[in-house]
């Protein structure tokens, strides 16, 4: 009973999470609300309100840049080009990947074409990517957020990571997520009767590794059970941001104990292994 308990609650988290907020378009009625109302209404209400915001089939993410590509094969590089390219970096397409996508669509849509959209794509991806713009097309890759910096125990962490609550009801569950090379210390969670965590990954690539054993790599869909009482870690891999849902198993006398930093190290070692 409690298992299936358990699967309706996660089905019902991811449920949740999919859920997208409706785009708010005022464009069309601020540039023609009077002179073509009905055009605007179309444009703000229906185009951007019901088409862009349908994001159980498509992310917004992967909108932009079928946008982009479809105005391209057109010729179309005016400021609606730019409005959606400025679009596509807001929606997590990074400067390399914009670069490949008009690449690829110039041998479909035109030489010529493909210069035009260069021009405009660099000066909207006029600055190196931050960790902010790898933050966002990471964003793009999952349905659950990355959530607010993790400072309230950033102290046990190597690198930056990031916490978003998901449910506090049945169970406790969040999805934590790592910049490439984060990983938290080694730690216990203690417990005289149950306790434990499960962790399912998300998107993106990381390691998890119990004491005295080989690391585990978690990719999406991986699902990892941790005992109770049991020394650990887990986090990023070198080149990949990671995230999971830590899911804690409700116990008696429970307490997490943090311990040493994984090492460089032994932390490059796991790469090297790999390969």
């Amino acid at each position: 009973m409690k298992k299936i308990s358990f699967v309706f609650l996660f089905i019902t988290i991811v449920l949740q999470a999919m859920a997208q907020q409706k785009i708010i378009q005022t464009a069309g009625r601020d540039a023609l609300g009077e002179f073509a109302p009905e055009f605007a209404h179309l444009n703000d209400d229906i185009l951007f309100g019901e088409v862009w915001s349908r994001n159980h089939l498509l992310s917004l993410r992967d909108r932009s840049l079928v946008t982009v590509v479809a105005l391209m094969s057109q010729g179309i590089t005016d400021s609606s080009l730019l409005h959606h390219l400025q679009n596509a970096r807001k929606n997590g397409i990074t400067r390399t990947e914009i670069a490949e996508i008009i690449t690829h669509a110039a041998f479909y849509a035109g030489w010529p074409k493909a210069w035009a959209v260069f021009r405009m794509a660099k000066e909207v991806w006029n600055e190196p990517e931050t960790v902010e713009d790898a933050k966002a097309a990471f964003q793009q890759e999952m349905i659950f957020p990355v959530g607010e910096p993790n400072t309230a125990y950033a102290e046990y962490f190597t690198g930056n990571s990031y916490l978003a609550p998901i449910s506090s009801e049945q169970v406790s569950v969040a999805n934590v997520t790592f910049e490439p090379r984060c990983r938290n210390n080694w730690h216990i969670h203690k417990a005289e009767k149950g306790g434990g965590q499960m962790l399912v990954g998300v998107a993106g690539r990381g390691w998890y590794q119990e004491e005295g054993k080989p690391a585990v790599e978690i990719l999406p869909g991986t699902v990892i059970h941790i005992p109770a009482n049991v020394k650990h870690w887990h986090g990023a891999a070198v080149d990949s941001w990671f995230a999971h849902l830590a899911f804690s198993v409700p116990g008696e006398n429970t307490e997490n104990i943090w311990l040493e930093p994984v090492s460089d190290k032994d932390y490059d070692l796991l790469e090297k292994k790999k390969h």
